[in-house]
């Protein structure tokens, strides 16, 4: 399992996005998007899942966040998907139920090659900073479809906008890193009857 690294570059007329990831890493982050909400998020996701990460992302935000948010959750899918490779003797599941303070989120997936998301999740909020709220769905699809993830997320309750994303990357992060985790017992097996994920 060593050695599970990866590096993407995208760039397009809206965005220039450049991501690395170590999945066996110590939660060590390096994030300038130029939206100081997502770069906070990020290095929630790294810093919780233990994944390594470095994302460099300079977008049209005269325009308005959403390349820049949604790009940067494909790059660092693609990153995320390239490092797994052929998906050799993880444990492929994980979940978290997440509270902060009044809230709590679960988060649930399958690192299947199967990309799907659920979101169930509102805000009380429509901008958060000079974020819009609904942005965050965005970059949790595109993050699942670039990644090959099938991921649900539910905030179960709470009020504070905040609190809301923040539960949903951290338990992003934490079902992410059992899910990615090495399991002695598959023995660099794959887990499914196909042989392949």
């Amino acid at each position: 399992m060593a050695g599970r690294q990866a590096r993407v570059e995208r760039s397009t007329k809206e965005t220039k996005i450049a991501a690395a990831v170590n999945l066996d890493g110590a939660g060590k982050y390096s994030v300038k998007t130029g939206i100081g909400f997502l770069d906070h998020m990020l290095e929630q996701l790294s810093r919780h899942s233990l994944i390594d990460l470095e994302v460099e992302a300079k977008g049209d935000l005269h325009i308005d966040f959403h390349h820049t948010t949604e790009d940067t959750g494909i790059v660092i899918g693609q990153a995320v998907a390239k490092a797994l490779g052929e998906r050799l003797g993880i444990r492929r599941y994980g979940d978290a139920l997440i509270p902060m303070d009044e809230t709590l989120t679960r988060v649930a997936l399958d690192v299947s090659n199967r990309p799907y998301l659920i979101w169930k999740v509102k805000f009380t909020k429509p901008k958060l900073g000079e974020m819009d709220t609904e942005l965050f769905k965005e970059w949790f699809q595109a993050f699942a479809q670039a990644a090959g993830i099938t991921l649900h997320v539910e905030n179960l309750y709470g009020e504070n906008s905040h609190h809301i994303v923040e539960s949903c990357f951290k338990g992003l992060a934490r079902a992410l890193r059992q899910a990615i985790e090495p399991d002695p017992r598959q023995a660099g097996a794959v887990a499914s009857t196909k042989g392949v994920l």
